[in-house]
Protein backbone atom coordinates (compact mmCIF):
# COMPACT_ATOMS: atom_id res chain seq x y z
CA UNK A 1 0.00 0.00 0.00
CA UNK A 2 1.65 3.30 -1.03
CA UNK A 3 1.80 5.90 1.20
CA UNK A 4 -1.34 8.27 -0.21
CA UNK A 5 -3.30 5.28 -0.04
CA UNK A 6 -2.75 4.48 4.05
CA UNK A 7 -3.52 8.06 4.32
CA UNK A 8 -6.61 7.43 2.71
CA UNK A 9 -7.33 4.80 4.83
CA UNK A 10 -6.94 6.74 7.74
CA UNK A 11 -6.97 10.07 7.56
CA UNK A 12 -6.82 12.90 10.11
CA UNK A 13 -10.19 15.01 11.01
CA UNK A 14 -11.31 17.34 8.83
CA UNK A 15 -9.71 20.93 9.33
CA UNK A 16 -13.24 22.53 8.72
CA UNK A 17 -14.24 21.29 11.85
CA UNK A 18 -12.52 24.22 13.54
CA UNK A 19 -14.77 26.77 15.41
CA UNK A 20 -15.18 30.30 13.41
CA UNK A 21 -17.13 32.53 15.92
CA UNK A 22 -20.20 35.04 14.57
CA UNK A 23 -19.53 38.51 15.06
CA UNK A 24 -22.53 39.24 16.64
CA UNK A 25 -24.06 42.82 15.97
CA UNK A 26 -25.41 45.08 19.19
CA UNK A 27 -29.26 44.35 18.63
CA UNK A 28 -31.58 46.38 21.10
CA UNK A 29 -35.09 45.32 21.66
CA UNK A 30 -37.36 47.85 23.49
CA UNK A 31 -40.82 47.09 24.58
CA UNK A 32 -43.08 50.35 25.46
CA UNK A 33 -46.49 51.24 24.78
CA UNK A 34 -45.77 54.80 24.51
CA UNK A 35 -44.63 55.67 20.54
CA UNK A 36 -42.60 58.57 22.21
CA UNK A 37 -40.57 56.50 24.07
CA UNK A 38 -39.71 54.25 21.53
CA UNK A 39 -39.01 57.35 19.29
CA UNK A 40 -36.88 59.05 22.06
CA UNK A 41 -35.17 55.95 22.81
CA UNK A 42 -34.35 55.59 18.52
CA UNK A 43 -33.53 59.32 18.29
CA UNK A 44 -30.77 58.29 21.11
CA UNK A 45 -29.41 55.03 19.35
CA UNK A 46 -28.99 56.47 15.71
CA UNK A 47 -25.61 58.05 15.83
CA UNK A 48 -24.62 54.79 17.06
CA UNK A 49 -23.80 52.86 13.91
CA UNK A 50 -23.18 49.47 15.51
CA UNK A 51 -26.25 49.66 17.04
CA UNK A 52 -29.44 48.17 15.64
CA UNK A 53 -32.93 49.13 17.07
CA UNK A 54 -36.07 47.67 16.92
CA UNK A 55 -39.25 49.12 18.98
CA UNK A 56 -42.44 46.76 20.10
CA UNK A 57 -44.85 49.09 21.10
CA UNK A 58 -47.91 45.42 21.33
CA UNK A 59 -46.13 44.03 24.64
CA UNK A 60 -48.56 41.18 23.27
CA UNK A 61 -46.02 40.61 20.69
CA UNK A 62 -42.90 40.92 22.78
CA UNK A 63 -42.35 37.33 22.57
CA UNK A 64 -42.50 36.96 19.11
CA UNK A 65 -40.70 39.69 18.08
CA UNK A 66 -38.20 39.21 20.43
CA UNK A 67 -37.62 35.48 19.43
CA UNK A 68 -37.18 36.45 15.73
CA UNK A 69 -35.56 39.57 16.08
CA UNK A 70 -32.81 37.80 18.59
CA UNK A 71 -31.51 40.98 20.47
CA UNK A 72 -28.55 40.99 22.44
CA UNK A 73 -30.57 43.78 25.05
CA UNK A 74 -34.29 43.80 25.96
CA UNK A 75 -35.38 47.34 27.05
CA UNK A 76 -38.84 46.92 29.02
CA UNK A 77 -41.57 48.78 30.08
CA UNK A 78 -42.64 47.69 33.65
CA UNK A 79 -46.16 49.55 33.28
CA UNK A 80 -48.51 48.51 30.19
CA UNK A 81 -52.05 47.91 29.50
CA UNK A 82 -51.89 45.15 27.77
CA UNK A 83 -49.47 42.75 30.74
CA UNK A 84 -48.25 43.27 33.80
CA UNK A 85 -44.34 44.06 33.26
CA UNK A 86 -42.84 42.17 36.21
CA UNK A 87 -45.31 39.11 34.20
CA UNK A 88 -43.50 39.64 31.10
CA UNK A 89 -40.12 39.22 33.01
CA UNK A 90 -40.85 35.87 33.90
CA UNK A 91 -42.26 34.92 30.83
CA UNK A 92 -38.99 36.03 29.18
CA UNK A 93 -36.87 33.97 31.80
CA UNK A 94 -38.73 30.80 30.84
CA UNK A 95 -38.12 31.10 27.33
CA UNK A 96 -35.72 28.91 26.09
CA UNK A 97 -34.02 30.86 23.07
CA UNK A 98 -34.59 34.25 25.56
CA UNK A 99 -33.68 32.83 28.96
CA UNK A 100 -30.12 34.63 29.01
CA UNK A 101 -30.86 37.86 27.06
CA UNK A 102 -29.87 40.68 29.41
CA UNK A 103 -33.33 42.46 30.52
CA UNK A 104 -32.92 45.96 31.38
CA UNK A 105 -36.75 47.27 33.29
CA UNK A 106 -37.24 50.46 32.57
CA UNK A 107 -40.03 52.28 35.02
CA UNK A 108 -40.89 56.37 35.82
CA UNK A 109 -40.06 55.59 39.68
CA UNK A 110 -36.68 55.33 41.41
CA UNK A 111 -39.00 52.62 43.74
CA UNK A 112 -36.66 49.68 46.04
CA UNK A 113 -39.68 47.32 46.59
CA UNK A 114 -40.09 47.39 42.03
CA UNK A 115 -36.40 46.94 41.68
CA UNK A 116 -36.29 44.16 44.18
CA UNK A 117 -39.15 42.46 42.76
CA UNK A 118 -37.80 42.70 39.30
CA UNK A 119 -34.63 41.37 40.21
CA UNK A 120 -35.81 39.01 42.01
CA UNK A 121 -37.97 37.58 38.65
CA UNK A 122 -34.35 37.52 36.87
CA UNK A 123 -33.85 41.16 35.29
CA UNK A 124 -30.55 42.12 34.77
CA UNK A 125 -30.52 46.14 35.48
CA UNK A 126 -32.79 48.97 36.17
CA UNK A 127 -33.11 52.57 34.59
CA UNK A 128 -35.42 55.06 35.47
CA UNK A 129 -37.03 56.47 31.82
CA UNK A 130 -36.03 58.21 30.33
CA UNK A 131 -32.48 57.33 30.97
CA UNK A 132 -29.74 59.36 30.31
CA UNK A 133 -27.80 58.77 26.62
CA UNK A 134 -25.00 58.23 27.34
CA UNK A 135 -25.77 55.92 30.54
CA UNK A 136 -28.10 54.58 28.15
CA UNK A 137 -25.37 53.39 25.71
CA UNK A 138 -22.92 52.70 28.45
CA UNK A 139 -25.88 50.05 29.49
CA UNK A 140 -26.67 48.68 26.39
CA UNK A 141 -22.65 48.23 25.63
CA UNK A 142 -22.25 46.38 28.90
CA UNK A 143 -24.89 44.12 29.08
CA UNK A 144 -24.52 43.04 24.94
CA UNK A 145 -20.95 42.31 25.28
CA UNK A 146 -21.44 40.40 28.33
CA UNK A 147 -24.29 38.39 26.15
CA UNK A 148 -21.95 38.11 23.19
CA UNK A 149 -19.53 36.49 25.18
CA UNK A 150 -21.93 34.07 26.31
CA UNK A 151 -23.10 33.40 22.34
CA UNK A 152 -19.73 32.74 21.31
CA UNK A 153 -18.56 31.04 24.41
CA UNK A 154 -21.92 28.73 23.31
CA UNK A 155 -20.98 28.24 19.65
CA UNK A 156 -17.32 27.75 20.44
CA UNK A 157 -18.91 24.48 23.14
CA UNK A 158 -20.72 23.28 19.88
CA UNK A 159 -17.79 22.98 17.98
CA UNK A 160 -15.34 21.46 20.22
CA UNK A 161 -18.29 18.81 20.87
CA UNK A 162 -19.17 18.31 17.40
CA UNK A 163 -15.24 18.23 16.20
CA UNK A 164 -14.60 15.23 19.24
CA UNK A 165 -17.64 13.47 18.00
CA UNK A 166 -16.06 13.64 14.53
CA UNK A 167 -12.66 12.81 15.95
CA UNK A 168 -13.95 9.92 18.16
CA UNK A 169 -15.70 8.10 14.58
CA UNK A 170 -12.38 9.08 12.93
CA UNK A 171 -10.45 6.96 15.79
CA UNK A 172 -13.00 4.56 15.05
CA UNK A 173 -12.45 4.32 11.31
CA UNK A 174 -9.00 4.23 12.09
CA UNK A 175 -9.02 1.38 14.79
CA UNK A 176 -11.14 -1.07 12.36
CA UNK A 177 -8.49 -0.02 9.68
CA UNK A 178 -5.93 -1.44 11.60
CA UNK A 179 -7.80 -4.26 12.78
CA UNK A 180 -8.68 -5.43 9.36
CA UNK A 181 -4.37 -5.09 8.67
CA UNK A 182 -4.21 -7.81 11.44
CA UNK A 183 -4.01 -11.32 9.58
CA UNK A 184 -6.79 -13.62 11.05
CA UNK A 185 -5.66 -16.09 13.52
CA UNK A 186 -4.09 -19.22 12.68
CA UNK A 187 -6.25 -22.31 13.65
CA UNK A 188 -4.48 -25.52 13.27
CA UNK A 189 -0.97 -26.69 11.74
CA UNK A 190 2.40 -26.75 13.54
CA UNK A 191 2.38 -22.80 14.42
CA UNK A 192 -1.17 -21.49 15.77
CA UNK A 193 -1.87 -18.01 16.39
CA UNK A 194 -4.55 -16.43 18.65
CA UNK A 195 -4.90 -12.01 19.31
CA UNK A 196 -6.75 -9.32 20.35
CA UNK A 197 -6.53 -5.94 19.77
CA UNK A 198 -8.88 -3.42 21.93
CA UNK A 199 -8.00 0.30 21.43
CA UNK A 200 -8.08 2.78 23.74
CA UNK A 201 -10.31 5.68 23.89
CA UNK A 202 -8.02 8.06 21.90
CA UNK A 203 -6.73 5.32 19.83
CA UNK A 204 -2.72 4.70 20.44
CA UNK A 205 -0.27 3.72 17.69
CA UNK A 206 0.11 -0.40 18.15
CA UNK A 207 -0.28 -2.90 15.38
CA UNK A 208 1.06 -6.34 14.60
CA UNK A 209 0.78 -9.17 12.60
CA UNK A 210 3.04 -12.44 11.14
CA UNK A 211 3.47 -14.43 8.16
CA UNK A 212 5.69 -16.98 6.34
CA UNK A 213 8.80 -15.06 5.08
CA UNK A 214 9.89 -18.85 3.32
CA UNK A 215 8.70 -22.23 4.13
CA UNK A 216 10.65 -22.52 7.48
CA UNK A 217 10.86 -19.35 8.61
CA UNK A 218 7.47 -17.68 10.33
CA UNK A 219 8.13 -13.68 11.15
CA UNK A 220 6.10 -12.46 14.22
CA UNK A 221 6.32 -8.61 14.94
CA UNK A 222 4.47 -5.70 17.30
CA UNK A 223 5.13 -2.54 17.67
CA UNK A 224 3.68 0.86 19.36
CA UNK A 225 4.25 4.06 18.40
CA UNK A 226 4.34 7.13 21.27
CA UNK A 227 1.59 9.19 21.60
CA UNK A 228 -2.61 8.94 20.54
CA UNK A 229 -4.46 9.42 18.14
CA UNK A 230 -4.62 9.20 14.16
CA UNK A 231 -0.86 10.74 13.41
CA UNK A 232 0.24 7.65 15.97
CA UNK A 233 -1.55 5.27 13.92
CA UNK A 234 -0.62 6.00 10.29
CA UNK A 235 2.98 5.55 11.54
CA UNK A 236 2.48 2.53 13.18
CA UNK A 237 0.04 1.46 9.57
CA UNK A 238 3.06 2.75 7.53
CA UNK A 239 6.13 0.67 9.39
CA UNK A 240 3.51 -2.16 9.37
CA UNK A 241 3.33 -2.04 5.91
CA UNK A 242 6.93 -2.14 5.41
CA UNK A 243 7.14 -5.20 7.79
CA UNK A 244 4.76 -6.98 6.09
CA UNK A 245 5.78 -6.03 2.31
CA UNK A 246 9.28 -6.43 2.92
CA UNK A 247 9.61 -3.38 1.00
CA UNK A 248 13.18 -2.01 3.20
CA UNK A 249 15.65 -2.03 1.20
CA UNK A 250 18.71 -4.62 1.84
CA UNK A 251 17.33 -6.14 4.46
CA UNK A 252 17.19 -9.84 5.18
CA UNK A 253 13.69 -10.30 7.26
CA UNK A 254 15.02 -13.55 8.82
CA UNK A 255 17.57 -11.43 10.85
CA UNK A 256 15.63 -9.72 13.86
CA UNK A 257 18.27 -7.41 13.97
CA UNK A 258 18.80 -6.28 10.19
CA UNK A 259 14.78 -5.91 9.98
CA UNK A 260 15.36 -3.19 13.04
CA UNK A 261 18.03 -1.24 12.04
CA UNK A 262 16.49 -0.84 8.76
CA UNK A 263 13.14 0.55 10.22
CA UNK A 264 15.48 2.82 11.94
CA UNK A 265 16.78 4.69 8.75
CA UNK A 266 13.46 4.73 7.31
CA UNK A 267 11.81 5.97 10.13
CA UNK A 268 13.96 9.08 12.04
CA UNK A 269 11.25 10.68 13.92
CA UNK A 270 12.39 14.64 12.67
CA UNK A 271 10.79 13.38 9.40
CA UNK A 272 7.61 11.89 11.11
CA UNK A 273 6.53 14.31 13.51
CA UNK A 274 8.82 13.79 16.26
CA UNK A 275 6.94 10.44 16.77
CA UNK A 276 8.76 7.14 17.40
CA UNK A 277 7.93 3.58 18.07
CA UNK A 278 9.23 0.41 19.83
CA UNK A 279 8.91 -3.04 18.45
CA UNK A 280 9.62 -7.11 19.17
CA UNK A 281 10.41 -8.93 16.23
CA UNK A 282 10.91 -12.34 15.72
CA UNK A 283 11.70 -15.26 13.32
CA UNK A 284 11.02 -19.10 14.20
CA UNK A 285 12.63 -21.70 12.33
CA UNK A 286 10.22 -24.56 12.49
CA UNK A 287 13.39 -27.03 10.84
CA UNK A 288 15.87 -26.25 13.70
CA UNK A 289 12.99 -24.71 16.25
CA UNK A 290 15.34 -21.85 16.90
CA UNK A 291 13.78 -18.08 17.31
CA UNK A 292 15.21 -15.54 16.80
CA UNK A 293 14.60 -11.78 18.23
CA UNK A 294 15.34 -8.68 18.63
CA UNK A 295 14.01 -5.89 20.56
CA UNK A 296 13.93 -1.91 20.05
CA UNK A 297 12.89 -0.44 23.35
CA UNK A 298 9.76 -2.57 23.73
CA UNK A 299 8.80 -4.96 26.54
CA UNK A 300 10.20 -8.26 26.83
CA UNK A 301 8.09 -11.07 25.16
CA UNK A 302 7.44 -14.39 27.02
CA UNK A 303 8.36 -17.80 26.04
CA UNK A 304 6.50 -20.23 28.27
CA UNK A 305 7.49 -23.86 28.23
CA UNK A 306 4.80 -27.21 28.57
CA UNK A 307 6.63 -27.83 31.86
CA UNK A 308 6.22 -24.01 33.02
CA UNK A 309 9.42 -21.93 32.69
CA UNK A 310 9.08 -18.64 31.82
CA UNK A 311 11.84 -16.79 29.65
CA UNK A 312 11.69 -13.43 29.04
CA UNK A 313 13.27 -12.55 25.16
CA UNK A 314 14.31 -9.04 24.59
CA UNK A 315 17.02 -7.01 23.84
CA UNK A 316 18.55 -3.98 25.28
CA UNK A 317 18.41 -1.62 22.15
CA UNK A 318 16.68 1.76 21.50
CA UNK A 319 13.53 2.45 20.05
CA UNK A 320 13.39 3.27 16.71
CA UNK A 321 13.36 6.75 15.40
CA UNK A 322 15.69 8.42 18.03
CA UNK A 323 19.45 7.83 16.81
CA UNK A 324 20.35 7.42 12.98
CA UNK A 325 23.52 5.36 13.73
CA UNK A 326 22.00 2.83 16.48
CA UNK A 327 22.96 -0.53 16.20
CA UNK A 328 20.73 -3.53 17.21
CA UNK A 329 21.88 -6.67 18.58
CA UNK A 330 19.47 -9.76 18.49
CA UNK A 331 19.31 -12.65 19.90
CA UNK A 332 17.89 -16.32 19.48
CA UNK A 333 16.26 -19.00 21.57
CA UNK A 334 15.34 -22.78 21.86
CA UNK A 335 11.49 -23.14 21.48
CA UNK A 336 10.44 -26.38 22.88
CA UNK A 337 7.38 -28.44 21.73
CA UNK A 338 4.43 -27.35 23.41
CA UNK A 339 5.64 -24.18 24.50
CA UNK A 340 3.70 -20.44 24.10
CA UNK A 341 5.17 -17.15 23.38
CA UNK A 342 3.47 -14.13 23.83
CA UNK A 343 4.18 -10.73 22.55
CA UNK A 344 2.23 -7.80 23.57
CA UNK A 345 2.50 -4.01 24.04
CA UNK A 346 2.81 -1.96 27.58
CA UNK A 347 -0.86 -0.99 27.49
CA UNK A 348 -1.69 -4.97 28.68
CA UNK A 349 0.18 -4.03 32.14
CA UNK A 350 0.59 -0.63 32.61
CA UNK A 351 -2.81 -0.46 34.14
CA UNK A 352 -3.55 1.80 37.06
CA UNK A 353 -6.20 1.20 39.48
CA UNK A 354 -8.28 3.75 41.02
CA UNK A 355 -6.33 3.82 43.85
CA UNK A 356 -3.39 2.09 44.60
CA UNK A 357 0.02 0.80 42.16
CA UNK A 358 0.09 0.27 38.58
CA UNK A 359 -0.05 -3.56 37.43
CA UNK A 360 3.39 -4.66 37.06
CA UNK A 361 5.25 -6.65 34.60
CA UNK A 362 5.98 -9.36 36.89
CA UNK A 363 2.39 -9.74 37.59
CA UNK A 364 1.12 -10.15 33.70
CA UNK A 365 4.01 -13.04 33.72
CA UNK A 366 2.48 -14.50 36.72
CA UNK A 367 -0.72 -14.48 35.13
CA UNK A 368 0.38 -15.92 32.26
CA UNK A 369 2.53 -18.38 33.53
CA UNK A 370 -0.75 -19.84 35.35
CA UNK A 371 -3.23 -19.43 32.38
CA UNK A 372 -1.64 -19.59 29.36
CA UNK A 373 -3.90 -17.89 27.15
CA UNK A 374 -3.61 -20.16 23.53
CA UNK A 375 -7.52 -18.74 22.19
CA UNK A 376 -8.61 -15.39 21.87
CA UNK A 377 -11.20 -16.32 24.65
CA UNK A 378 -8.50 -16.36 26.67
CA UNK A 379 -6.65 -13.22 26.01
CA UNK A 380 -10.08 -11.81 26.83
CA UNK A 381 -10.35 -13.00 30.27
CA UNK A 382 -7.19 -10.69 30.35
CA UNK A 383 -8.78 -7.71 29.22
CA UNK A 384 -11.81 -8.27 31.95
CA UNK A 385 -9.60 -8.54 34.54
CA UNK A 386 -7.64 -5.47 33.25
CA UNK A 387 -10.91 -3.41 33.20
CA UNK A 388 -11.81 -4.73 36.37
CA UNK A 389 -8.13 -3.53 37.80
CA UNK A 390 -8.89 0.14 36.37
CA UNK A 391 -11.94 0.57 37.40
CA UNK A 392 -13.29 1.65 33.79
CA UNK A 393 -14.20 -0.29 30.82
CA UNK A 394 -11.61 2.02 28.50
CA UNK A 395 -8.26 1.32 29.12
CA UNK A 396 -5.74 4.57 28.82
CA UNK A 397 -3.73 2.69 25.96
CA UNK A 398 -3.85 0.01 23.20
CA UNK A 399 -4.47 -3.43 24.77
CA UNK A 400 -2.90 -5.68 22.07
CA UNK A 401 -1.86 -9.21 22.57
CA UNK A 402 -0.73 -11.81 20.35
CA UNK A 403 -0.50 -15.76 21.38
CA UNK A 404 1.91 -18.20 19.21
CA UNK A 405 1.49 -21.55 20.22
CA UNK A 406 4.17 -24.00 19.14
CA UNK A 407 3.59 -27.57 18.57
Amino acid sequence: MTEKETQNAVRPPDRGLAATLTEHKIKVLLIDDQAIVGAAVQRMLEPEEDIIFRFCQDPTQAIPTASEFKPTVILQDLIMPEIDGLTLVKFFRVHQQLKDVPLIVLSSKEEAETKADAFALGANDYMVKLPDRIELIARIRYHSRGYINLLQRNEAYAALLASRQALAEELAQAADYVVSLIPEPLPAGTITTAWRFFPSAQLGGDSFGYHWLDEDSFAMYLLDVCGHGVGSALLSVSAFNAIRSQTLPNTDFRIPENVLTALNGAFQMEQHNNLYFTIWYGVYNCRTRELRFASGGHPPAFLISREGNLIRLMTKNFFIGGFPDSVYQGNAEAVPPGANLYIFSDGVYEVDPPEGKMWTLEELGTYLLHNRPEKGEDIDALYRKMQAYHGQDILEDDFSMLAVHFT
